[in-house]
């Protein structure tokens, strides 16, 4: 018994040390942070190309954003953080832009 309570808390201290996973559509291979642009460059960069931005946040190595496209759909945009080049735009789950590889 004490065996397998010892196991059942080694697995729950592993779950709670264990790194965060991307949550949304898309992750980057972006490096450091200390290579990245600031959210606020992308967030001047979008609302310059005619987005409105809701929220900016960092989601799997990249920068997540949802807001309004300047064709008027709300949608969840992701960015690379070093370059700010947009890579994927999606819309309730359908993908409606991803850059080609």
């Amino acid at each position: 018994m004490k065996k397998s309570a010892f196991a059942a808390l080694a697995a729950l201290v592993t779950l709670a040390v264990e790194p965060s996973f991307a949550t949304g559509l898309h992750t980057c291979e972006s490096g450091d942070q200390a290579g990245w642009k600031t959210m606020g460059e992308l967030e001047e960069k979008m609302t310059a190309e005619g987005w409105q931005v809701r929220r900016i946040k960092e989601d799997g190595g990249c920068y997540e954003a949802y807001g309004t496209s300047p064709e008027g759909e709300r949608v969840e945009a992701y960015f690379d953080p070093v370059t700010l080049e947009m890579l994927l735009v999606a819309r309730r789950g359908e993908i409606l832009y991803q850059k080609q590889e």
